[in-house]
């Protein structure tokens, strides 16, 4: 969990989805909440934890429509697996459609969450720009904190073996290297994030 001013509890979560427009019960959101708040803190999780998801949540403001899709973007995540933003979709929309969220704002849920497989922003797409920003946002951290972010992914994928881990890692930092605009909304981290891409990735070349 967090320490911080504005905790991750599963009232968080049905206040927000209240906001969304959702109908049903209380007992229905704080159950949904918990779940999410549950899946969250699987053990296997060192970086994509309840302390990622809250760093999101207090980045993207009050639009219930990307906050929905903080709560959702790694519900499902499994370090085996390349699917997790669409199963992570399709979970989100089921746990809303419990929650009794209008078709449409838990349309928009799942497009975002999708988007966070690439993080390819559109012109225009201020909700994808948030959510997007909001999870790369680590990527612009000081070094030393950078760093641990890295180490904590590593523990994630300790599965992998060293030498696949540099060339998987090493693809994963290209692409986002490539993309024309890793910020949308805050265009200051940009500088700071490209350097430290660019320096992990000459310490995974031979």
């Amino acid at each position: 969990m967090t320490t911080d001013a504005n905790p991750l509890t599963a009232d968080r979560f049905a206040a927000t989805a209240r906001t969304a427009g959702a109908t049903a019960p209380d007992s229905v959101l704080a159950e949904v909440g918990t779940e999410l708040i549950n899946r969250w803190s699987e053990p296997h999780r060192y970086y994509h934890t309840g302390e990622h998801l809250a760093a999101c949540l207090n980045l993207v403001g009050d639009e219930p429509a990307v906050a929905l899709a903080v709560w959702g973007h790694d519900a499902i995540y499994d370090p085996t697996a390349a699917d997790n933003e669409e199963r992570s979709a399709v979970l989100t929309a089921d746990l809303l459609t419990e929650c009794q969220v209008p078709p449409a704002v838990i349309e928009e849920v799942t497009r975002l969450i999708r988007l966070t497989a690439g993080h390819a922003v559109a012109p225009g797409d201020r909700n994808g720009a948030l959510l997007a920003d909001a999870d790369l946002a680590v990527l612009a951290a000081p070094w030393p904190d950078y760093v641990r972010y890295v180490a904590a992914v590593r523990a994630e994928y300790a599965h992998v073996p060293d030498e696949l881990w540099r060339i998987g890692r090493s693809t994963v930092l290209q692409s986002l290297l490539a993309l024309p605009t890793l910020y949308h909304h805050t265009p200051a981290l940009e500088t700071p994030a490209r350097s430290n891409l660019t320096r992990e990735l000459s310490s995974l070349t031979p």
